[in-house]
């Protein structure tokens, strides 16, 4: 089965008697419903709820932890934890020599077992609904298919920072995270919890992960998606002639009702919402000139 070694990725353990209290407490995650063997993901947010780290969250043993985050944001997320961790009993550190890889498909966890090596688990990610996903903290497995794997997040709307969106510029509904998981609307208050709640109670998130799909290739992540020449999104990850987009779905909307050519750069593209998502364009668009 198809598997790959994400070497930008890195592990933080949160561990001790007050590690589950503590995160509850700033995390967007509802750890509540997090279940041994998954890993979910989540955000720690800013005060005005933008996304300051986004991760997969799983449990470690009995008080344990493991944040899957960039790893070029590990040390900097490290020092943000520890800033909010005040008195709170909880060991804090990163996982160096643990890599993380993850195949796909029905035998999905025998795939990673059996090339890994390791006595480990396979963690379920939450966030795919059509394919089984599995992920693995343990020694590296090889470098497997490293494209195939961008292929498939693209494919099933998963969207990641550096990737697909900048930290700090993107609110957890425009990355899909009220869908997959990884807010929790019914846990107390963490970091940012007031913004987000509003926008999922009054309904107004108006930009969104789609998935783009072109002719031809696409052009590169960054490239504006415009409308009539003005901008209604940002291209981010991308696969030959798939790729996912952040864009207003009012404007898209209005765009489709009008049917007006929708633009990556010079690329003529259709952008359509991930089939396993709960959300829709709304009834009533806006148009660029109203928005």
């Amino acid at each position: 089965m198809p598997f790959a070694l994400l070497k930008d990725r890195a592990l933080i353990s949160v561990s001790g008697p007050d590690a589950e209290h503590f995160l509850q407490n700033i995390l967007t995650t509802d750890l509540d419903t997090l279940s041994p063997g998954e890993a979910k993901p989540g955000a720690l947010l800013a005060p005005q709820g933008k996304i300051l780290f986004d991760f997969l969250i799983s449990r470690a043993g009995e008080n344990g932890f493991r944040l899957e985050c960039r790893a070029d944001i590990a040390d900097d997320f490290v020092r943000r934890l520890m800033l909010y961790r005040l008195r709170a009993k909880a060991e804090i550190a990163k996982q160096d020599q643990l890599f993380v890889t993850v195949a796909w498909g029905d035998d999905s966890t025998a795939s990673l077992s059996d090339s890994s090596g390791a006595d480990s688990m396979a963690l379920t990610d939450a966030r795919f609904r059509d394919v089984a996903v599995r992920r693995v903290y343990s020694g590296a497995a090889g470098d497997g298919d490293a494209e195939a794997w961008q292929a498939l997040r693209i494919a099933n709307g998963i969207a990641e920072s550096g990737s697909d969106y900048q930290l700090g510029d993107a609110f957890p509904h425009d990355v899909l995270l009220d869908e997959t998981g990884g807010v929790g609307f019914k846990k107390g208050c963490y970091v940012g919890q007031e913004v987000v709640s509003r926008m999922q109670h009054r309904g107004t998130a108006r930009r969104r992960v789609l998935i783009a799909v072109a002719a031809g290739s696409l052009p590169p992540a960054g490239t504006e998606v415009t409308v009539n020449g003005r901008p209604i999104g940002t291209l981010g990850s991308v696969s030959d002639g798939c790729g996912l987009a952040i864009a207003r779905i009012d404007r898209v909307k209005a765009a489709l009702d009008a049917c007006d050519a929708i633009m990556a750069g010079e690329t003529a593209i259709i952008l359509a919402i991930p089939a396993w998502a709960k959300f829709t364009f709304p009834r009533d668009a806006v148009s660029a000139e109203e928005a």
